[in-house]
């Protein structure tokens, strides 16, 4: 009887180690279901932004880099107007393009915020990337809001810090 005993504890001990708990990937933003089909750039307001991104941070010297997830948003702070963007392009810290998300205009609606995900892994931006984006709003509407938020976690050590986007001429 204790030897069955035994086998059970050790069957569902074993079991339970071989659990995982599933992991979605990161739900990509559907620019296609954001496509402006009625985009008219005549009848608003241009502007352009940029913003401050770190895919990496130097840790104790230059020799040590510690990765980041950064999360880019892009938020409407419009109650009844809807936001167009029709540029979003990444940079990395020596100033070359790594990529356009962007090759149509796309709505944000009004009090809608939109995240793009820059992934723990992809380091390419390193140390000073960067994220221009061109808009259009009406011309009582208030400008957009572009932030990143940078994250990491090692063993019992979290990092976290904001960056907020600034005008451009």
């Amino acid at each position: 009887m204790k030897q069955l005993l035994i086998f059970v504890v050790i069957i569902v001990v074993a079991s339970a180690c071989k659990h995982q708990e599933k992991i979605e990937p990161l739900k990509k933003v559907n620019w296609e279901n954001r496509k402006a089909s009625a985009f008219n750039p005549d009848s608003l307001q241009s502007g352009t932004s940029y913003l401050s991104v770190y895919s990496q941070i130097y840790s104790g010297s230059q020799e040590r880099l510690v990765d980041l997830t950064a999360t880019i948003s892009m938020r409407n702070p419009n109650a009844s107007d809807t936001l167009f963007i029709s540029g979003i392009d990444y940079y990395n810290t020596k100033g070359d393009l790594i990529r356009s998300y962007l090759s149509y205009p796309v709505f944000i609606l009004p009090m809608e915020t939109v995240e793009i995900i820059i992934e723990h892994r992809d380091n390419e931006g390193g140390t000073g990337a960067n994220v221009i984006f061109n808009w259009s709003k009406a011309a009582v509407a208030n400008e957009p809001v572009f932030e990143a938020v940078m994250i990491s976690t090692y063993g019992q050590m979290g990092l976290s810090f904001v960056t907020h986007g600034i005008p451009l001429d």
